[in-house]
């Protein structure tokens, strides 16, 4: 299961551990009554406020507050916070147990362009497995709303080489994104990017 001189493992959250579902979650925020919805959630082109919230540069309450502005009337959270979830699906099984037994060989890490609310969601309903939890899965967690910086900037990923204290030749980062992978690997560090829904665990046996 070594990767030959790889003693490190940086992995991506959504896409890559966890399904999406665009259409769900455009959906749930149609039914709230949010105009424009193809525009205002658009997560390949995300709008400054997306940005600045996975930044953590502004509250889960401003979040909700914006969306509350766009949909016209009040929301409570409950409802906001469900339909954004929405996007969420699951961590397989598979990926969990393929997680633990990567421990045993490397030091693996996460890092993930996330939010508060979708964090909240990802620990409470993801991550739980038999007996394990979130932090059972990582040496480390890397969560770019607690950093106030976020992937593909150059800066986040020379925070994570520095304050675990990586080798970027004895690191491999696997996200579902080609510009994140394309800056990790100007800094030395080995990338994969696996197609959604894909079991990546072949780069491993």
């Amino acid at each position: 299961m070594k990767r030959k001189g790889i003693k490190n493992l940086i992995i991506d959250l959504g896409g890559v551990l966890l399904d999406l579902d665009r259409q769900r979650c455009l959906e749930s925020f149609r039914k709230l009554g949010l105009a424009d919805v193809e525009h205002t959630l658009d997560f390949c082109h995300q709008q400054d406020f997306f940005h600045s919230y996975e930044k953590g540069l502004m509250t889960s309450t401003d979040f909700r507050n914006i969306i509350r502005d766009k949909i016209g009337k009040m929301i409570d959270d409950a409802r906001i916070d469900a339909a954004w979830n929405s996007f969420l699906v699951s961590i397989p099984t598979y990926k969990l147990e393929l997680l633990l037994e990567l421990r045993k060989d490397y030091v693996v890490y996460l890092l993930s362009n996330t939010n508060e609310i979708h964090w909240k969601w990802a620990c409470s309903h993801a991550f739980p497995y038999k007996t394990f939890r979130v932090e059972d899965y990582f040496e480390h967690i890397f969560l770019s709303y607690e950093m106030n910086m976020a992937k593909p900037d150059t800066e986040i990923f020379q925070k994570v080489l520095k304050d675990a204290g990586l080798d970027p030749k004895e690191t491999f980062f696997i996200d579902d994104s080609a510009d994140n992978c394309r800056v990790a690997e100007t800094l030395g560090i080995s990338t994969y990017m696996p197609k959604a829904g894909e079991d990546w665990s072949h780069l491993f046996k």
